[in-house]
């Protein structure tokens, strides 16, 4: 295989895994909660297998009941951990959708100590590639800037840092130079919570988050201003036993969502939720991987 060498920061450069969240997932913790897991519309099979070549891996995703506007019933997925051997490079996604789209990332953090680049592609518009640079090197920061390679004053630019139990996030575009995001979480043992300004300081969008046991976990979010403004929801995970879980929440409009994930055995997991609201509707997903 070409493993490539390139050159390498400095020892006072801190590894990347300690770098914090990326501005985008400053509510992740509550969004885990009230969004992860609720196949509540439709019916699909997943399947993930990891190849020998190289460590690639398949996976494949199968709508039983497609729509009428569908190319294929299935989405494709490969990943290529390293390409023909080619270990200074990875694609990390090579997709088909069910509309015969394609998307390509690919992505490198061998350039140098604490900088990953990405590219990502729809493998038909020049216009819409992409690229990213993501530097994590300094210590509980992390800098992120995106652009379109063929117009680089379209950009997106965002800092995150942790200090103490808080993360503070900035991000901001070309047009919101002096109107940026901002975001705040603040995490204190088994408390979460977390506030986003966006718009031009118009949107403010909340959210908490409470660990009653390692079985029990709550949250809650709340939108004020803005196109979701008096959007919010309560929701509660129960790890019943271990391989099952329930999650259940309810939102403005006073629909109701439930939601079972049990592991049948290892690698077989099947996910069936239902949504009651002005009308019902119910889902089920089978993975295997």
């Amino acid at each position: 295989s070409s493993d490539l060498q390139f050159p390498r920061a400095t020892k006072r450069l801190r590894s990347s895994a300690m770098a914090p969240v990326k501005f985008d997932d400053i509510a992740k913790t509550s969004n885990e909660v009230l969004n992860d897991d609720y196949q509540t519309s439709g019916y699909q099979f997943k399947a993930k297998q990891k190849t020998s070549w190289d460590g690639a891996v398949i996976t494949s995703a199968v709508d039983l009941v497609p729509g009428k506007d569908c190319v294929t019933p299935a989405k494709l997925t490969w990943k290529f951990p390293k390409p023909l051997g080619f270990a200074a490079l990875c694609i990390d996604k090579l997709e088909m959708d069910k509309s015969g789209g394609l998307k390509l990332e690919a992505s490198s953090d061998k350039v140098y100590e604490g900088l990953k680049v990405e590219c990502k592609s729809d493998c038909k518009d020049p216009a819409k590639i992409a690229a990213a640079f993501t530097y994590t090197g300094l210590a509980d920061t992390q800098l992120k800037f995106d652009t379109k390679a063929l117009n680089p004053a379209d950009f997106t630019c965002e800092v995150t840092r942790a200090q103490g139990c808080a993360t503070l996030g900035v991000k901001c575009t070309a047009a919101t130079l002096t109107a940026p995001d901002l975001g705040l979480r603040l995490t204190q043992g088994p408390l979460f919570a977390s506030l986003c300004v966006t718009g031009n300081f118009s949107t403010y969008a909340a959210s908490c988050f409470y660990k009653v046991s390692d079985e029990v976990k709550c949250a809650a979010n709340y939108t004020y201003g803005g196109k979701k403004n008096g959007s919010c929801a309560v929701g509660l995970t129960y790890a019943l036993k271990a391989g099952t879980t329930l999650k259940a929440k309810v939102d403005q409009d006073q629909a109701v969502s439930c939601s079972v994930k049990h592991s049948l055995s290892k690698g077989f997991t099947l996910l069936g939720g239902v949504k009651y609201g002005k009308e019902m509707t119910y889902g089920l997903q089978c993975s295997i991987e």
